[in-house]
């Protein structure tokens, strides 16, 4: 009589021992895709988030902050250093955010998340209970601090005016607030989160280099990608991003065709991680690609 007790667990041995197969080969392709790849030194360092309200009204402004929000939680279990350079909210409104992400491999990571957001939902505020659409558009941009970006004053016009702000004893008295103009590039900063004049014109031209980083970044990456994109056509993947599905529980990434029926998993930073590691599978295929 055969013993069925003895054969399930032999049956469960082998299919354990097929998984792990399965994930030590995919392992070992990894390790040698990463060797075949040329290093980007600004995938290990830090990023500058920002976050804007797109299209959508407060609905928009309500999901940038959940956004701020999920990243926040993200980079708390990747145990990166999370600090605020710039806040413009209306209680749970978030307008604009711009946020320093420090710790290893963070760029790397989030470089991904660049493009814009999509959120469909019923809004707190309708009620027919319709489905409505908003934006929420979102850039990553390396941490230039460890490279040398030549910015020279002549190139730029620093303006200082009152801070902004709630009313009361929130509003700066002084001409605290600094916007930095990029004459050559057009490319305008402010910042006027902190009360010194000085820490915001810091703060002002850490986020003013690193976008110049980034520029600088993109004609490199365009111009080698230039003759792939002739043969196999053109198209911005960031333009289409990813979409935030609250009545079906989804979160679809259009770039990949990913989708996940775990919302608040991925909302809490959790389960972003599963979306960031599929991003960065393809992003290496097609640099694979791109170098072959």
């Amino acid at each position: 009589m055969i013993d069925q007790s003895k054969d399930t667990s032999l049956r469960a041995m082998a299919l354990e021992e097929r998984q792990t197969a399965l994930e030590n080969a995919a392992m070992a392709e990894r390790e040698i895709i990463n060797g075949l790849l040329p290093k980007d030194l600004a995938e290990q360092g830090g990023a500058i988030l920002e976050i804007r309200a797109g299209t959508g009204g407060d609905e928009a402004s309500l999901f940038s902050a959940d956004l701020l929000r999920m990243y926040e939680r993200h980079a708390q279990l990747r145990g990166w250093k999370f600090s605020t350079m710039t806040l413009v909210d209306e209680g749970d409104r978030v307008k604009e955010a711009v946020v320093d992400v420090a710790g290893r491999g963070v760029f790397g990571a989030l470089m991904f998340e660049s493009g814009v957001h999509r959120v469909q939902r019923v809004p707190a505020t309708e009620g027919q209970g319709r489905i409505h659409t908003s934006t929420v558009t979102v850039a990553v941009l390396p941490h230039a601090t460890d490279v040398h970006i030549d910015v020279k004053e002549s190139d730029l016009r620093i303006d200082v005016f009152r801070a902004s702000g709630k009313g009361g004893q929130h509003v700066n008295t002084t001409d605290s607030a600094v916007r930095i103009t990029h004459l050559p590039t057009g490319i305008a900063v402010e910042n006027q989160q902190e009360r010194s004049q000085l820490r915001n014109k810091e703060k002002a031209m850490q986020i003013l280099r690193a976008r110049l980083y980034d520029m600088e970044r993109q004609k490199v990456d365009r111009e080698r990608r230039a003759s792939r994109n002739r043969l196999i056509g053109t198209g911005d993947r960031s333009e289409k991003c990813r979409t935030y599905n609250f009545a079906q529980n989804r979160v679809t990434d259009h770039r990949i065709n990913l989708s996940l029926y775990d919302l608040e998993g991925v909302m809490n930073g959790a389960s972003l991680q599963h979306i960031i590691d599929q991003l960065r599978i393809q992003h290496d295929l097609d640099e694979l690609a791109d170098i072959a």
